[in-house]
């Protein structure tokens, strides 16, 4: 962070609340079964899709043509590693302990879940990570990520 952001924050007694990521989807019954059935999460008749700290709204697009997952960002030389960015659009970045995303992954296997990309592992700087990639009925790409500090 540089100076400014550091002395803002430091003046700021302002408390933001968890952010609650919103979905269009083609079809909400089908997105509503797929992340209480697949994902796990409680969901409810608002579209609310929860579990553990991860919260979705789910809402019915107007047109098919409405729903549009992320697309891949631009590479970035200037990350502070040797990493320039992902080769995957991503939706959601969920952190997840090291041996759980291998069980995770499993769990949602299944449960008939869709595993884009399977588990793999990597490493940039000090840091070693897994991430493993599930896409819902509309092609979001939900990635699962673990990072650990190399011995």
């Amino acid at each position: 962070m540089n100076e400014e952001v550091i002395e803002k924050k430091e003046k700021s007694r302002i408390i933001l609340g968890k952010p609650i990521q919103v979905r269009l989807v083609s079809d909400l019954q089908k997105s509503q079964s797929y992340y209480r059935d697949c994902l796990g999460c409680s969901v409810d008749d608002w579209g609310h899709a929860e579990r553990d700290e991860v919260s979705f709204i789910l809402q019915q697009a107007v047109s098919s043509e409405d729903v549009k997952p992320n697309v891949v960002s631009a590479k970035r030389p200037n990350y502070p590693t040797e990493w320039i960015g992902p080769d995957y659009g991503w939706d959601t970045f969920l952190h997840i302990g090291w041996e759980e995303l291998d069980q995770f992954v499993e769990e949602v296997r299944v449960n008939g879940g869709n595993i884009g990309i399977e588990p793999f592992t990597g490493a940039h700087g000090d840091w070693e990570f897994k991430n493993a990639h599930i896409l819902d009925p509309d092609g979001y790409n939900i990635v699962l990520g673990a990072m650990r500090k190399i011995k």
